[in-house]
């Protein structure tokens, strides 16, 4: 399959820099601090050489099998092909994840939208999505990373889905959080779905070196380009549009983000965004006050969750550890056919063209 038929998106799966010396990174200077000491530091700022021979094989290759919850493919050492098995505590032990299996990977949703009010969320409180437009600068600079170097999706990087809303609430909070079984998932339904985008370029060549330190890499002629967090990147994400102007309401920092040695507030059950003495503070009425509007949606992870336990028998699972996802073992028939196709997602080519646009309203 030739690499013009796989979509490669430079802006997906990039690196975080906070280089204090970048002249427009004095607008996020407040934030800094806690956006270095986060304890998924590798995976937003580990800036790995991406070989295009690497990925695109690993790719094309790559399948999954259901039963033993393995992706397998293979790499090229020494003229020879070498078979690669990834599991979730491979991606775990590969990216530094502070996790475990039993980490939860889905918090519920009126708590994680009490964060987002907490946060100085200005957007529609029921909405699925939110937007990084409708924070201030500092949250909307946090929340920028954490979409750009984690997110599956290719485009649609101004929107936060819930599953970021639930990354960004476990790391505001101090929660933990199942992010290797995020990636893992995504990984999994990237070869499941058909598709076999190169999705995680960065994650996966941190892992093929892991496993294969050898092989051989070509930097004049083999190298992929993300386009990695710089000052460019600092001017755009400064300004806003005039359908979603910066909110005159400043948000102040919490939980961890304002003191390192901060508690999760309710790690068991999950339905507490701020603990007894944050409770007392005026800004937690009007966050009530707001929540009284609140209704409950049918989350992504909600109907993954579902369709996993339908394929199950409807057996009830622990919340934390169910296997979120939809997945199937591919059969060869269908896999023969994916290969055949060309990698294009046409609603991921008009997501980009829409955010290209907005960049252009931004900058003009």
């Amino acid at each position: 399959m030739s690499a013009s038929n796989v979509q490669f998106d430079p802006l997906h799966n990039i690196c975080c820099v906070y280089d204090e010396k970048l002249p427009k990174m004095a607008v996020f200077k407040e934030i800094l601090e806690f956006m270095k000491r986060l304890s998924i530091q590798k995976a937003l700022t580990n800036q790995h050489n991406i070989f295009q021979s690497h990925i695109e094989r690993f790719w094309k290759n790559a399948k999954y099998d259901e039963e033993s919850k393995v992706i397998t493919s293979i790499v090229s050492l020494n003229g020879e092909d070498k078979e690669i098995a990834i599991t979730e505590q491979l991606v775990r032990e590969v990216l530094d994840f502070p996790d475990d299996e039993n980490s939860p990977t889905k918090f519920p949703e009126r708590m994680v939208k009490g964060c987002m009010l907490r946060m100085g969320y200005s957007g529609p409180l029921n909405s699925a999505n939110y937007l990084k437009a409708c924070f201030s600068k500092p949250y909307k600079f946090f929340i920028h990373s954490i979409v750009h170097a984690l997110s599956h999706r290719k485009g649609g990087y101004d929107v936060m889905r819930d599953y970021q809303m639930n990354m960004v609430t476990a790391l505001v909070l101090n929660k933990k959080y199942n992010f290797s079984k995020i990636i893992f998932h995504y990984m999994k339904e990237n070869i499941t779905s058909g598709s076999k985008t190169w999705i995680y370029p960065r994650f996966v060549q941190m892992i093929l070196d892991h496993a294969y330190p050898d092989l051989e890499k070509d930097e004049n002629n083999d190298l992929l380009a993300l386009y990695h967090m710089d000052n460019e990147t600092l001017i755009v994400l400064s300004r806003y549009h005039k359908n979603h102007p910066e909110s005159t309401t400043k948000a102040e920092f919490f939980g961890f983000i304002k003191n390192k040695n901060y508690q999760d507030p309710d790690p068991v059950n999950h339905l507490k965004w701020r603990n007894d003495e944050e409770m007392k503070e005026k800004s937690a009425a009007d966050e009530l006050k707001k929540l009284a509007e609140f209704k409950n949606t049918r989350s992504e992870w909600f109907l993954k969750e579902e369709k996993e336990k339908k394929k199950r028998g409807g057996k009830r699972t622990p919340k934390v550890q169910a296997d979120e996802g939809s997945s199937s073992q591919p059969k060869k028939k269908c896999q023969k056919k994916a290969d055949e196709t060309m990698l294009v997602d046409e609603q991921r080519k008009k997501n980009q063209k829409l955010m290209l646009k907005e960049i252009i309203l931004f900058i003009s």
